[in-house]
């Protein structure tokens, strides 16, 4: 099992994890957090055989907390770097959230080889802000207000998002955990205020219609019905009409954190479908 860095070409340090053999797994983790919140994940198929590798974006995380380059193209680039490095073909790039955003921009332009199946998990493809085009969006007033709560008082703002609307522990019935909470807070601090305001911007008004018409290989979606975070009726039932080889499965009353309060039950879809 190792860990390290990988230097971009702006010097921009991604940190990575790298365990195991086998078919190679690629997680990209959710806005705030860092390659930690895959840790049932990752566990879970280094027990089934493959290797399993997960990064830091940069600006979160210990990668280094960048200034520049907090968009979608950038961060694309910077999975191709660390691709590159680990010299990973045949891979299965599974993103949750802002993470499935960047699977997806990195996959439609993966080199021949490089990618065997991508999933994509309450994800924010194909976008997230309301226009013209996308009428069923939330209004870029929402965006406005999340980059106002993170300016004032980011560590309140990622409080309030953990215990609430993430993983619906906001619901009436919830059962809460305590350690989930502090640990989503944890990770999110770690990264850099200018990092993760930038990247409001990306995971609400990037449009990747064409990223996803463009993709190859098969693709997974799977979304939470009750997903507070990126409302499924304009992301993955929008996202599957645009998919050449796409799969829809959705959970009914599951939130947008699906994959740490019912792991269970994604792990195992996940290992299906890697494994058809």
């Amino acid at each position: 099992m190792s860990s390290g860095f990988v230097t971009t070409s702006d010097g921009t340090q991604i940190f990575y994890k790298d365990w195991g053999s086998g078919q190679p797994i690629v997680f990209h983790h959710g806005w705030p957090l860092s390659s930690d919140d895959w840790d049932t994940q990752m566990l879970f198929f280094l027990d089934k055989g493959f290797r399993v590798i997960a990064h830091d974006r940069r600006g979160h995380g210990r990668s280094s907390q960048t200034e520049n380059g907090n968009e979608m193209d950038t961060y694309a680039a910077d999975v191709a770097a660390l691709v590159e490095k680990l010299d990973l073909k045949d891979a299965i790039h599974v993103g949750h959230s802002t993470g499935g955003g960047e699977a997806a921009h990195y996959v439609a332009r993966a080199g021949k080889g490089r990618v065997a199946k991508a999933v994509l998990i309450g994800a924010i493809p194909p976008v997230m802000v309301k226009s013209d085009k996308n009428p069923g969006g939330l209004p870029i007033e929402v965006f406005d207000g999340f980059r106002a709560s993170l300016a004032a008082n980011r560590a309140q703002f990622y409080l309030d998002i953990a215990s609430g609307p993430f993983y619906s522990f906001n619901r009436p019935g919830a059962t809460i955990s305590e350690g989930v909470i502090r640990n989503w807070w944890r990770q999110g601090m770690m990264g850099g205020t200018k990092a993760h305001y930038d990247c409001i911007k990306a995971f609400s008004e990037t449009d990747f219609t064409e990223d996803l018409k463009s993709i190859d290989v098969p693709v997974l979606l799977m979304h939470g019905e009750d997903d507070q975070i990126v409302p499924i009726d304009d992301s993955a039932r929008i996202g599957i009409k645009l998919l050449k080889h796409g799969t829809l499965k959705t959970y009914p009353g599951f939130p947008h954190g699906m994959a740490t309060t019912h792991a269970e039950m994604i792990n195992a879809d996940l290992l299906a479908f890697i494994r058809a």
